[in-house]
């Protein structure tokens, strides 16, 4: 775990995260985050602690009879030992699907969180220098950049970054000359492509 990346979630998106209350598309994206970056780990431990004492504050009420088998039931994999959890890449528990070729320099493969609310997860493949089309979101995208580096008007994007995007941004982005750029993408809803090219290749892009 490193302190390298200069773009984080925001503190909103770290307590939410740090609650529970994220889908499950966009708390993996963050957590790939968290794990290479010391700050925000550092963060996400002080959020759990506030509200650990806030639930000490809070008044009991009764259990169902089935609440810790279904918690350990949800646990599940992610059970990790005391001192562990930055070690592991919270990618381990998903299945990858092969490289998909989307467009020239760029691949895509599936990562299998279930699709929920139009919500749902890749990882993207671009080859250095690659321009990304000029597009707007529909919903969300939240990236975590995994290897290499784009840039858009909003900086550069290298290991470990977190780009938080929603509907009110449009990008344009570049790779980086150097690797090609791995990613990890939460999608809601879709792009737009904006360009009069782009508009016409529109049905033919999956993202």
């Amino acid at each position: 775990m490193t302190n390298a990346a200069t773009h984080h979630p925001t503190d909103e998106t770290l307590a939410g995260y740090a609650a529970g209350t994220l889908d499950e598309a966009r708390r993996l994206v963050v957590s790939m985050h968290v794990a290479r970056c010391a700050a925000c780990d550092l963060q996400v431990a002080r959020y759990e602690a506030v509200g650990g004492a806030l639930l000490e504050l809070a008044t009991a009420v009764p259990l169902r009879s089935d609440a810790l088998e279904n918690a350990l039931r949800q646990i599940g994999d992610d059970t990790v030992p005391p001192g562990a959890s930055s070690e592991r890449d919270p990618l381990d528990r998903y299945e990858l699907g092969p490289w998909r070729w989307v467009g020239p320099g760029v691949h895509q493969r599936s990562v299998s969180v279930p699709e929920a609310d139009g919500i749902k997860v890749f990882m993207l493949k671009a080859a250095p220098g690659t321009k990304l089309p000029h597009h707007k979101h529909i919903g969300y995208e939240w990236t975590c950049v995994l290897e290499g580096a784009f840039e858009h008007q909003f900086g550069r994007f290298g290991p470990g970054d977190f780009d938080e995007a929603d509907e009110t941004m449009e990008h344009k982005p570049t790779v980086c000359e150097g690797v090609p750029c791995i990613c990890i993408v939460a999608l809601q809803g879709g792009i737009r492509l904006q360009s009069r090219l782009g508009r016409l290749l529109q049905p033919l892009i999956r993202l």
